[in-house]
């Protein structure tokens, strides 16, 4: 609660202006949400699903990849992954994990002026390697990691 008089005013004040402009339309929440595409968090092998992602596309391993993960993780239900590139026009960065269920675990989308940095949390059900792939001017290119998970966090 605000404790002055001026601070209320100020709060309601932008309350009834976000509450104007979603009423009118000019923002929805849909704008803010993200995609799901359910073909692709289907369960299948890792295989399958980057051949159903990419059609059998080439990929490159590329040392321009930094994948930032623990060599060891306590709880699978949580792992830390952090992704950069110095590849130019980085479109789109996406992490695999090897044997999960459903082994795509995240896509990110990128705009051209935005730096190729993303950061996740994933699951991971065992020790096995996670996947990075960046799409750069059209291209594919990955690295991957080996994570050893204690304790599985897709229901082990």
């Amino acid at each position: 609660m605000p404790s002055t008089r001026r601070a209320f005013i100020k709060q309601s004040l932008a309350s009834s202006v976000y509450a104007s402009i979603i009423s009118s339309g000019l923002l929805t929440t849909t704008d803010l949400q993200a995609a799901w595409i359910p073909e692709n968090f289907s369960p299948a092998t890792l295989t399958d699903t980057l051949t159903k992602m990419y059609h059998n596309a080439d990929m490159t391993d590329s040392e321009a990849i930094t994948l930032k993960v623990p060599r060891v993780a306590e709880n699978g239900a949580v792992v830390p992954v952090t992704v950069s590139s110095s590849l130019p026009n980085v479109s789109e960065i996406t992490l695999f994990v090897a044997k999960n269920p459903t082994p795509l675990s995240v896509i990110f989308k990128l705009s051209p002026t935005m730096e190729a940095f993303v950061s996740a949390r994933i699951k991971m059900a065992e020790t096995c390697n996670v996947i990075a792939v960046v799409n750069s001017d059209g291209k594919l290119y990955k690295t991957h990691q080996e994570i050893t998970v204690t304790i599985g966090g897709c229901g082990g």
